[in-house]
């Protein structure tokens, strides 16, 4: 018996086990499907600051989880990690906040106490952040955040910058600073070493695994949560054989991410009744909210060949080195609701460090989506649909994004450092053909030499080979071409969100009260990116840390170090 037990060791759930374990009294037990990743264990590939082989690696990942992005695409392969630490075990390391007002619509939406000036103190409890101080940067956290120096910027990201300074995008210092449109350098999660620190190593540290009152188990996979009545008191863990064990606790909390989480409470019996009975689930709180609400960033992008002088010569830096943050200026959108990730390279391999690229995404976006059960068998992945792009705003802005994209990179000031320019996107053949292996390293070196040697007829070969057919020229004078390529093309970023989304009690769609107690049942938590009522501005990794700290001082009958609220509320804008 323990008296807490997390479901789910991602980025939320190594936060929760390393606070709340620091009651000593208090015995966790954290679950994790994937494998542990520690400071002694971590691979090469999650160790190195340039993330592009991480989530390539079928270990890390659920592998056969898939995913719609819209009405136009087909299913596709969508990497979510499966091993401790989670999204932040193979993600990009980015450390970003958002928008301010991101938190206070969370308040408007029905979660009670959720608002800029309450959400502060835990972003800067989280952090070291080694460049800025002051009341909006914390300096004792266990996440150390920094920034790119200059001189290990790469000649192409340097020229993107210049040609967007020139065209009214002014470069400002901190990322997490100010909310204000304009270019930075990335705010980066890395060791003083360089190297990334998932929430498995800059929270599990070896001091807090030694705790004689925190069991850490990896490989198992949670079936379903267990009830004596209403009250959850613990889970069963399933094996491949069918057999399984159980689990018993006091209290239970859900953190497996947005897509996983929903589908293990579905498999509980919470969520949609109708559904849950018609597949054969005994049904403990009809609660038609969960699933419901998903939310992802919609992204597409603009890549050119690099000359080799644009090339960055530092191939195991950190390629999203910069980013633009803009307004499309769109009705019913807010300030700053695009974001635009410059790469030095575009891929781990030899064809992405020919290609630099302006990665965009809608950084405010209104489409939902949905996951659903595809049975209660525990091995099967659960439907997902983002229906990205159903909101006509963010298709409006994805090709919004592509002119933005294509005029910078075409600027007269960009000449020596692009020779193509091109639309691109993360397809499943780009996917597919990043996988290491010998025959994809065989194509790749041969369309690496074949782009370096083909002098003018670079452009018919970027054409048949990478997009396909598509232009980028055609697609800025047909408007209708252009909706078309957005809607087979968009990806997401990785970002998941919203689908047990905290709200009032009247709601009945929102799935936990503020503090993440699910509605319907006692002794029950969810806590990771899934609680998110709307998507914030920002990659979702440091929201999400922050949403655990809050949610496990909440448990622990904390409130937060009120000297880090200020006399005079922070606008934290221009």
């Amino acid at each position: 018996m323990f008296d807490t037990l997390i479901l789910g060791g991602g980025s939320a759930g190594c936060v929760l086990a390393a606070r709340l374990s620091e009651d000593a009294p208090v015995n966790v037990c954290l679950v994790e499907a994937g494998r542990d990743i520690s400071a002694r264990t971590m691979p090469d590939a999650i160790r190195s600051r340039y993330p592009g082989r991480a989530y390539l690696d079928t270990r890390n990942i659920w592998q056969a989880l898939k995913a719609r992005m819209s009405m136009s695409a087909a299913l596709r392969r969508y990497e979510q990690a499966r091993l401790l630490g989670g999204g932040s075990a193979i993600n990009a390391l980015m450390a970003n906040r958002g928008s301010p007002a991101d938190y206070d619509e969370w308040e408007a939406l029905g979660a009670q106490g959720w608002n800029w000036q309450t959400c502060l103190p835990y972003f800067r409890k989280l952090e070291t952040d080694c460049d800025f101080s002051g009341p909006l940067h914390g300096n004792d956290g266990p996440l150390r955040i920094q920034r790119a120096r200059w001189v290990r910027v790469s000649p192409f990201v340097r020229a993107v910058l210049g040609a967007l300074a020139e065209s009214g995008h002014s470069m400002h210092d901190d990322q997490n600073g100010l909310w204000e449109d304009g270019t930075f350098i990335g705010s980066i999660a890395v060791s003083a070493k360089g190297e990334r620190i998932p929430t498995s190593v800059c929270y599990l540290d070896d001091a807090v695994r030694a705790r004689s009152n925190l069991t850490i188990r990896t490989g198992d996979v949670v079936e379903r949560i267990l009830f004596d009545g209403k009250r959850a008191i613990g889970a069963r863990i399933v094996r491949d054989d069918g057999t399984h064990h159980d689990v018993h606790a006091l209290r239970v909390i859900v953190s497996a991410g947005a897509i996983h989480s929903p589908a293990l409470l579905m498999r509980s019996g919470i969520g949609p009744a109708d559904e849950l009975a018609a597949l054969g689930v005994d049904v403990r709180a009809d609660r038609p909210g969960v699933g419901r609400n998903l939310m992802e960033h919609p992204s597409i992008a603009v890549s050119t060949f690099l000359p080799r002088a644009a090339r960055t010569p530092f191939r195991d830096e950190h390629h999203e080195q910069a980013i633009v943050r803009f307004s499309s200026g769109l009705p019913d959108t807010v300030r700053g609701d695009m974001h635009g990730a410059i790469l030095s390279r575009s891929g781990w391999h030899s064809v992405g460090y020919r290609l630099g690229t302006i990665f965009f995404w809608v950084n405010k976006s209104y489409s939902r989506g949905r996951v659903t059960l595809a049975s209660k068998n525990a091995f099967d992945e659960p439907d997902v649909d983002f229906a990205m792009l159903s909101d006509a705003r963010d298709l409006e802005r994805l090709k919004l994004a592509l002119r933005f994209g294509a005029g910078v990179l075409a600027s007269a000031s960009m000449k020596a450092h692009c020779d193509v320019i091109f639309p691109s996107s993360y397809s499943p053949r780009v996917a597919a053909v990043a996988v290491p292996g010998t025959w994809n390293a065989v194509q790749r070196g041969m369309l690496s030499a074949l782009l370096d040697i083909a002098g003018p007829l670079r452009g018919g070969l970027v054409r048949s080979v990478v997009t396909q057919g598509a232009s980028i020229d055609e697609l800025l004078g047909d408007d209708e071409a252009m909706s078309s390529f957005v809607m087979r093309n968009v990806g997401g970023t990785w970002h998941p969100s919203g689908t047990c989304r905290m709200g009032s009690s009247n709601d009945p769609h929102a799935v936990t009260d503020s503090h993440g107690a699910v509605y319907g049942v006692d002794g029950l938590y969810v806590c990771d990116a899934s609680l998110m009522p709307s998507i914030p501005c920002a990659n979702t990794n440091v929201p999400t840390i922050m949403i655990a700290e809050r949610v496990a001082d909440g448990l622990r009958g904390r409130s937060p170090d009120q000297r880090a609220i200020s006399a005079q509320p922070l606008d934290y804008s221009p």
